[in-house]
């Protein structure tokens, strides 16, 4: 068809419909006779003239000449042809209407205008013969109500006061005609964004039909028509509840299938997921089966690269949403955006070892293939996990995994082989323990992955890795599900138990007893959650969703305080602040903490007044009310003058000023400290574990200071200190409140076989930018250290006076060392004296005993104490210590340290007696020396501190 053709010129391409390729081409102030004659060819399906002769009655009952136009009111020629240009827009030509001009429907030339009689001569020949006459008028009176809709808001109150029913516009979105659903579509979206009209009684029935063109615009790749129905029922559903009902009730699956069909088209997508975030933000809920059937769609948004910023936003909230509903039953959606964000990462390393393969080795991106194949099992024992999951919650093993809720998830790439090997004949039992465990170690694996990776660090971002940190940390969705288990379990042994024995019996191993239910690991998965959130704080979009999540800020202050039961790990508390404070110092400076790209910032430029902290670093006892962010005390001072402490004046700002100035004590703290404790403490005090040792576990007190239950030389300092007071944050917080605590994480192991440590002059160079980054050096510092942290602090201080870093050189007030080999250790020595079987680690080698490196070190240390720049504490131990067991109790021991190498030659050494390497750091009790004696050096720094004495700080340059 001609017209329809030409109708089709003008609409189809149409790619974005905000930018329609043509403006409204009639006036805007029409009358109601012509709106009511476009609205009467719509609604007829064509068009009559008006009969000459009364008695001329055509076929179909009606009287008149069926034309091709719209009619013409007042003298007004809307649509006409012309013999010499075709199809003509003629306008207004009501200057040129003469009084007598019949108010009749005619084709008119542009340059003729005659009367009726001319009508044979004004249309092309043959023109008739080629059209279908009952078809025509109906696409150009759709054009002509779409163009007066968009002309003024006149036109829409016309067209909606004839149209009160919604009918007309009803019938042109069920038109046969793309055109005629094209220029509906404009007109009823029109219509809705018009909030100066009520409402048409029909809104649900055209958001009914407009989703149904969306679906057939999406099979047949008519996008510009799709994206003209989806502006139109975007519009409805977001103003019209019953059209939320319909779409909710009926018209999901359509929305599904358009979205498989048009994942290419942005602006399809776009719209579809803004249609079913408006169908979630409401009070009607998606149901978990359409969540299920959902997940892979919005996870492939979220994921996809073709997907608009806006649709995976509006994807991760849907996604966060369903979270929220239905807690443990969405937890396989959970791990199954897990283990898609963990596939898309490995991904991106082997791209990077691709690209490394061709180039200089100094040139090559620097990508740990242990980490990454740690990352590769877990992220397949997930996606096993996130199939039996599935499965089990539907009791069965289906014949196809087209026909489950999940298909769309599980039909994806890292599922492919734990689909492959389901056995219909013996489905998946559910565990929700082993389910934890596979969460847990994903999690694991991708920080370790991730931590010193900007680029990674941004693409997990992007994936919405911060909604499942935000679900991991703030929900019990494991503990549930281990309660749905035990009560499964349960009801299946009662009903066992009431089936009588004519009926036989079950075997015993197919109902699982109850009590054998294990519990999930949330605590653990909570712990390495915090701390991918702590890396990922120093993004500055990340600061900027935490700080806009009041809940999540509430959360994370009273999880530092020791307020939220499970959250009791020091771990988690301190990730908990570090976050905290990572967000609020960051984004009040202006300037967040961005890098550009580079995983290593110039630790010379760090900002002092905006510590930021990292993963290595903890802080000892986080709910004290010195740690927060100084630039928001120094705000906040004139604020919060009239009000008492830890109650901000301004009630609006509450929440902002309780996260960030934590006033109240820990509860395990001694209310008589309280009132010595301060704001701006005078010292920073920094914890160092040695070999094998821990943040923790290492500064544990002991029952025993001669003894240690180990096993093989790897289990050295593991069973040690598991348990038991963490002297650092009982003890010295309370009876030495004017410093701040620290504890520090290195990676250490003695041999190769439980993998290669770090070189020290790695390790302390990747330590000392962790320290600066977080302002440590702008006060006197101390470092506590044992075995071989205490050398790892001489070589950091070597390496700040090689990079200039003078602050923190000289503010390094004392070093106190436990059992360090100053000078070597035996340990080292017998490693490699038997390499062959214990294959020592890189660092191992450099503890050997003679070795020129330490002397180095040493003789920068003893400068610095002959010049008043350090003091030093050296512990010593006497006892022997277990290395090997062997059978029947029988167990190899020596000295680690012995006390010539425990002795630097300068300053005070304490003898420990009865007392191995092991236990060195480790007091028995509040008097033993090796806790009176360091107590007694800090306070003795404090004092010198107060004396009018300045510290020469130009010694270090000699």
């Amino acid at each position: 068809m001609l017209v329809a053709a030409i109708m089709d010129i003008v609409t189809s391409n149409c790619d974005i419909i905000e930018k329609t390729p043509f403006k409204s081409s009639l006036p805007g102030n029409a009358t109601m006779r012509d709106i009511a004659a476009a609205i009467q060819v719509i609604e007829e399906g064509g068009m009559y003239f008006d009969e000459p002769d009364k008695d001329d009655d055509s076929d179909d009952g009606r009287s008149g000449i069926k034309g091709i136009g719209i009619k013409i009111l007042e003298g007004t020629t809307v649509l006409g042809l012309s013999r010499t240009s075709g199809l003509a827009l003629l306008g207004d030509l009501n200057a040129n209407a003469g009084e007598g001009t019949p108010k009749t429907f005619a084709l008119l030339s542009k340059h003729d205008n005659s009367s009726q009689a001319n009508l044979s001569s004004a249309v092309i020949p043959g023109l008739w013969d080629d059209l279908h006459c009952q078809h025509v008028a109906v696409p150009f009176a759709a054009w002509a109500l779409a163009n007066w809709a968009m002309a003024s808001d006149t036109n829409r109150s016309h067209i909606q006061e004839l149209d009160r029913d919604g009918q007309v516009v009803m019938t042109a979105l069920m038109a046969p005609e793309r055109t005629v659903k094209w220029h509906g579509s404009l007109v009823a979206r029109l219509l809705l964004e018009d909030l100066n009209l009520p409402l048409s009684d029909s809104v649900s029935d055209w958001s009914s039909s407009l989703l149904a063109t969306v679906s057939h615009a999406s099979k047949t790749e008519d996008i510009s028509l799709a994206q003209v129905a989806l502006s139109a029922f975007l519009v409805s559903v977001d103003r019209s509840d019953n059209a939320q009902k319909m779409v909710m009730e009926k018209g999901l699956h359509l929305m599904r299938d358009s979205a498989r069909k048009t994942r290419k088209h942005k602006a399809v997508q776009e719209g579809l997921s803004k249609a079913l975030e408006l169908l979630c933000a409401g009070d009607m809920h998606l149901s978990l089966e359409e969540s299920q059937k959902w997940s892979g769609i919005l996870l492939s948004w979220v994921l996809g690269k073709v997907a608009s910023d806006t649709v995976q936003s509006s994807a991760r909230r849907i996604l966060s949403r369903t979270f929220e509903d239905y807690g443990p039953h969405s937890v396989p959606i959970s791990q199954g955006w897990l283990t898609l964000i963990m596939n898309e990462i490995l991904n991106h390393s082997k791209t990077l070892s691709a690209k490394g393969a061709s180039l200089p080795k100094n040139e090559k991106p620097k990508v740990d293939q242990s980490k990454v194949t740690s990352a590769t099992q877990s992220t397949n024992q997930l996606a096993g996990a996130v199939v039996n999951l599935a499965m089990a919650q539907l009791g069965t093993v289906p014949d196809s995994v087209n026909n489950v809720p999940l298909a769309d998830l599980l039909l994806s790439e890292p599922f492919a082989v734990p689909i492959k090997n389901l056995k219909k004949d013996s489905p998946p039992k559910f565990n929700a323990a082993e389910s934890a465990l596979a969460t847990l170690k994903a999690i694991k694996s991708l920080t370790d992955v991730c931590a010193e990776d900007s680029v990674c660090q941004n693409k997990i971002v992007d994936f919405g890795i911060l909604c499942l940190l935000r679900r991991f940390l703030l929900s019990d969705d494991y503990e549930k599900l281990g309660a749905i288990e035990a009560y499964d379990a349960s009801r299946a042994l009662e009903a066992r138990e009431r089936t009588p024995d004519s009926l036989g019996e079950s075997s015993i191993t197919d109902i699982q007893d109850p009590c054998s239910v294990r519990v999930p690991a949330s605590a653990h998965i909570r712990r390495h959650a915090a701390r991918l959130l702590t890396i990922l704080s120093l993004l500055p979009q990340v600061q900027k969703i935490i700080l806009a999540d009041e809940t999540w800020c509430k959360w994370l202050d009273d999880c530092a305080r020791g307020n939220i039961s499970g959250c009791n790990d020091p771990k988690t508390q301190s990730y908990a602040r570090a976050s905290l404070l990572n967000v609020y110092c960051n984004q009040q400076d202006g300037s967040g903490s961005g890098n550009d790209g580079s995983s290593k910032p110039d630790i010379s430029n760090m900002n002092s007044n905006c510590p930021r902290y990292g993963d290595m670093i903890f802080l000892i006892n986080p709910g004290l009310p010195h740690w927060k962010c100084p630039e928001k005390e120094h705000q906040s001072g004139k604020n919060n003058e009239s009000s008492s402490e830890g109650e901000p004046a301004n009630v609006a700002d509450t929440d902002r000023d309780h996260v960030v100035d934590a006033s109240n004590l820990s509860s395990s703290m001694d209310p008589s400290c309280s009132g010595s404790r301060v704001h701006d403490p005078e010292f920073d005090v920094i914890f160092l574990h040695g070999l094998r040792g821990g943040p923790f576990k290492t500064w544990r007190i002991s029952e025993d200071k001669s003894s240690t239950k180990s096993g093989l030389v790897e289990k050295i300092d593991q069973e040690a200190g598991k348990l038991g007071t963490f002297w650092p944050s009982e003890w010295l917080s309370n009876d030495f409140p004017q410093a701040r605590l620290f504890t520090l994480k290195y990676k250490t192991n003695l041999t190769e076989w439980s993998g290669a440590s770090l070189p020290l002059q790695e390790v302390s160079s990747m330590i000392l930018e962790k320290l600066v980054s977080a302002g440590i050096g702008d006060r006197p510092v101390v470092f506590v250290t044992h075995s071989m942290g205490g050398l790892v602090v001489k070589q950091i201080l070597h390496k700040a006076k090689e990079e200039k870093l003078d602050k923190l050189v000289n503010n390094t007030a004392g070093v106190v060392f436990y059992s360090c080999p100053h000078f070597g250790s035996k340990l080292a020595d017998m490693p490699w004296r038997m390499g062959l079987v214990l294959r020592p680690a890189p660092s191992i080698g450099e503890l050997r005993s003679g070795s020129p490196r330490l002397v180095e070190l040493n003789d920068l240390l003893r400068q610095l104490h002959k010049k008043g720049v350090v003091e030093v504490l050296s512990f010593c131990e006497t006892k022997v210590t277990p290395i090997v067991e062997g059978y029947g109790g029988w167990a190899f021991r020596m000295e680690i340290v012995p006390i010539e190498s425990a002795y630097p030659g300068f300053g005070e050494l304490v003898v420990l007696e009865s007392t191995d390497h092991i236990n060195s750091c480790k007091p028995l009790s509040r008097s033993d020396p090796s806790y009176t004696e360091a107590l007694q050096f800090l306070r003795k720094l404090s004092a010198q501190r107060l004396k009018p004495h300045v510290k020469l700080e130009s010694g270090i340059h000699d």
